[in-house]
């Protein structure tokens, strides 16, 4: 799997560009796109948005490419890295669940229940 900065180099290297273009575009030094292609220092969300509609990529794809490396570098030399890991992505559904519009789905059950005669003449 690639991380973020060999992503960027691929893609650099892909469409032919030199790397003081790409630096130019992010309005960085040279030296500091280099460093992220080689994973010796980390790109920004920002960083990444741009690069993806400079190389007309996929910006989802390259977002959890970055994310993934955040994860990674953060938990990497934890003990208890995949358990934590599993323990985060059932908190994040629990609070996507809990943030629905409860009233808007219950409106919609009512709706689509209203539609059938039986159900209805009970209403």
């Amino acid at each position: 799997m690639e991380s973020i900065g060999e992503l960027i180099r691929r893609l650099r290297e892909n469409k032919g560009e030199p790397l003081r273009k790409v630096a130019a575009y992010l309005d960085v030094d040279q030296a500091v796109l280099s460093k992220i292609e080689r994973g010796k220092r980390k790109a920004n969300k920002e960083q990444v948005v741009k690069l993806a509609k400079y190389f007309g990529e996929d910006e989802k794809k390259m977002l959890i490419v970055y994310l993934s490396d955040r994860i990674l570098y953060e938990v990497q030399d934890e003990n208890y890295a995949k358990e934590a890991l599993k323990v985060a992505e059932e908190r994040i559904e629990y609070k996507a669940f809990k943030t629905l519009d409860r009233d808007k789905i219950i409106k919609k059950i009512e709706n689509k229940l209203k539609q059938f005669s039986k159900v209805s003449s009970a209403w």
